[in-house]
């Protein structure tokens, strides 16, 4: 008996890549199998005898043949038996690594790599045609890139601050931190300062697995760019990313004194530095990051409960030494859903900050964004990419002040 099987389905175009897994009783047309279904090969090999002359013969263009002996058929001489390979004593053998065991065992991933690997931007996101076959760089919405450009004179620091979490706080972070490294020939920076852990380090591809927690314990033997370059990632934009861990292992927090050996190390090497801060305000990390910075930007969000949160954010603000820097702060709205705004008074929301702080942004909602992967400011909505442009623009008014 001879079983064919038809290559022709398989030269379709894109049978390899977009047809469905079907399984012998799904193909399209058929309610029954098309093929009687195969053995394995191990079985078919077990029970075959060596092939007739007919059965090896050149089979169609279109074919493949397998030979499989039935009880009508009958058996041919075999060919001369080769000899086999002398056996491997059993003593000799090596038994597979038990699980669990210290003998042979896989080293295992961190569970914080683990799950940055498994949940990556890689495996997660679908990829459409205009992602992959981008041609080119789109330019700078007018009027903003000469401000962008303006010279600094020492390292500006720059922290994205939050009472409340979930309104983009970290996606503001790596927008604007990646629209300043592609308008700039400087190096620009931003750095994970959660006190516990952080998501900054999702935001670009991995290309070092090392912490801002590596990085403070390695301190001392740190002296050049290149030294703490081994501890960064960098995105396509030019941005590096000092990420956190994100290790459920961590039982120490990353502190003030932390942050402020860190800043210090950072500010010799890079024009301008970016924090992206854990949520709340009463932390510990969050003193050093208020009393270093530079800029404030402060990240809301169209609704009740997001536009309350910064509200009070500059309440605190004012009330705790720092009324200065919250009048001279540049608020974020940032749509982080596809309804925000429908909803809700915005212009009133906007109003409200501009009497609280120097200039208001308001971001629209963007697909890009809202899925929590890398952040490349190529593939935002034109009006997306314009906000952010806006906002490293009123961040650069103040450059040179510094």
């Amino acid at each position: 008996m001879t079983i064919v099987v038809d290559r022709n389905d398989m030269n379709e175009p894109g049978h390899w890549t977009d047809a469905p897994d079907y399984g012998p009783a799904r193909w399209p047309g058929s309610t029954a199998p098309r093929h009687p279904p195969l053995r394995s090969l191990r079985d078919l090999l077990d029970t075959a005898p060596a092939p007739t002359a007919a059965a090896v013969a050149p089979a169609p263009r279109t074919t493949v043949a397998v030979a499989v002996a039935v009880e009508d058929v009958e058996p041919v001489e075999a060919a001369p038996a080769v000899e086999a390979a002398p056996a491997v004593e059993p003593a000799q053998a090596v038994p597979p690594a038990a699980v669990g065991t210290t003998a042979g065992l896989v080293p295992v991933a961190p569970p914080g790599l683990a799950s940055d690997t498994e949940l990556s931007t890689e495996r997660l996101v679908r990829r459409t045609p205009r992602e992959r076959f981008r041609v080119g760089r789109r330019r700078a919405p007018a009027g903003f890139a000469e401000t962008i450009r303006t010279p600094l004179r020492r390292s500006y620091r720059i922290a994205v601050i939050s009472l409340k979490g979930g309104v983009s706080k970290t996606t503001t972070t790596t927008a604007l931190g990646a629209v300043l490294a592609a308008e700039r020939a400087d190096r620009v920076i931003a750095v994970d300062a959660n006190p516990d852990s952080g998501t900054l380090g999702r935001r670009v591809h991995r290309q070092s697995g090392a912490t801002i927690r590596d990085l403070v314990a390695a301190m001392p033997d740190l002296h050049t760019y290149m030294d703490i370059r081994r501890f960064t990632s960098q995105a396509p934009s030019g941005l590096e990313v000092l990420a956190n861990d994100t290790d459920p292992a961590v039982s120490r927090t990353f502190g003030e004194q932390d942050y402020r050996r860190v800043m210090d190390l950072l500010s010799g090497q890079y024009p301008i530095v970016l924090t992206d801060s854990g949520t709340g305000l009463l932390h510990d990390t969050m003193r050093g990051i208020l009393d270093l910075t530079d800029q404030l930007v402060v990240v809301a969000t169209p609704s009740v409960d997001g536009a309350s949160s910064a509200g009070i954010t500059f309440d605190w603000l004012h009330a705790h030494g720092f009324r200065e820097k919250a009048q001279n702060a540049v608020t974020v709205v940032s749509g982080v859903r596809s309804s925000s705004g429908r909803l809700i008074r915005v212009d009133d929301v906007v109003s409200h900050f501009r009497q609280r702080c120097r200039a208001v942004v308001t971001v629209p909602y963007d697909d890009h964004l809202a899925r929590g992967g890398e952040v490349d400011p190529e593939q935002m909505r034109h009006r997306t990419r314009a906000a952010y442009y806006e906002l490293a623009a009123l961040v650069a008014q103040e450059f040179g002040r510094a």
